[in-house]
């Protein structure tokens, strides 16, 4: 059985390839599918076979995947705008013979969720079920790496956290569990047309999210309550872009508020407090817990924070 993988020069790709291939998969039975081959050269080198592929091109995604029977299909980066890629991308695989889809979702996805992200989600399911292809939907909370990466390092140079999401309440999960779920999907059998909620394994509020981040670099933050317009204007004056816009990185990551702004939304709001054990059901292990993740990076935190321009002290006043 040959096992494609859209997006496989990304995190979550490149760790699906490892992990798949440290558990005994020859790398002759991987279709690598990115748009930039030259990425994963040293895959092609183990064997693997490398291909160019886009979710903007149907016809050449298609001959991408031949060959494949099941692939996993990771999510694409254009937040609000990803259901013309997604519907390509499932259609690609129908033309190519895939006959199993394993699709990175997220938690929440129902059509009440206020969330833009999740909007696009619960589209992409829907087109999965209606496919006549078996798929299994993998709905991950949201990924811990985002404290790590954004929410920390902006919160230790500006000294607030400044959000709407009040007691709403979410499970942050490592990105490095859901791949782990998603290579066991891929491996395993009986999982055709099943929904996995992947988890952490505490539900926390964005409040304890920063009290957490000021006891673990010992940094005095300030949780700062907002509304939307206070939170649009705090990242205006970041220079995010409302919208997303391909490979645009804000003090080197990449944002776009109306995805940010509605996601705290459906925090507030309860969409996202959602704790499952299908995690350890599928690998056999508990979830990595949020507070574990930010000890093992605080190197990187403090580095990330030290390259931030806070926006102007005039600016917070106002949110």
């Amino acid at each position: 059985m040959k096992i494609a993988i859209t997006g496989a020069s990304g995190q979550f790709g490149r760790e699906a390839t490892r992990l798949l291939i440290e558990g005994g998969v020859s790398p002759d039975r991987l279709i690598l599918v990115t748009r930039s081959p030259d990425k994963l050269a040293d895959r092609a080198i183990q064997g693997a076979d490398v291909r160019q592929g886009d979710f903007d091109d149907l016809e050449g995604l298609a001959e991408a995947l031949a060959g494949a029977e099941r692939m996993l299909m990771i999510s694409g980066t254009r937040v609000g705008f990803r259901e013309p890629q997604h519907r390509a991308a499932i259609e690609a695989a129908k033309r190519a013979g895939v006959q199993h889809i394993v699709y990175t979702s997220f938690i929440g996805a129902v059509d009440s969720n206020p969330s833009l992200a999740v909007k696009d989600h619960v589209i992409t399911e829907r087109m999965l079920r209606d496919s006549g292809l078996a798929w299994t939907v993998l709905r991950d909370a949201q990924y811990g790496e985002a404290v790590v990466e954004a929410m920390a390092p902006l919160m230790i140079a500006s000294g607030e956290m400044t959000s709407l999401a009040g007691a709403g309440r979410m499970a942050f999960v490592c990105r490095d569990d859901c791949v782990a779920a998603a290579v066991a999907v891929l491996q395993g059998d009986g999982h055709e047309n099943q929904v996995y909620q992947l988890t952490g394994p505490e539900l926390v509020s964005y409040r304890e999210v920063a009290a957490l981040v000021s006891e673990l670099t010992a940094t005095p933050i300030k949780f700062a309550p907002t509304d939307e317009a206070g939170l649009y204007a705090m990242f205006d004056a970041l220079g995010i872009p409302r919208q997303p816009v391909d490979d645009l990185s804000v003090n080197n990551f990449p944002w776009n508020s109306d995805d940010m702004v509605s996601f705290e939304v459906a925090v507030r709001d309860g969409h996202f407090a959602v704790i499952s054990d299908d995690f350890e059901r599928l690998t056999g292990r508990r979830p990595k817990s949020l507070r574990a993740l930010i000890e093992q990076h605080l190197d990187t935190i403090r580095t990330a924070a030290a390259r931030i321009s806070p926006p102007p002290a005039e600016v917070m006043k106002d949110v």
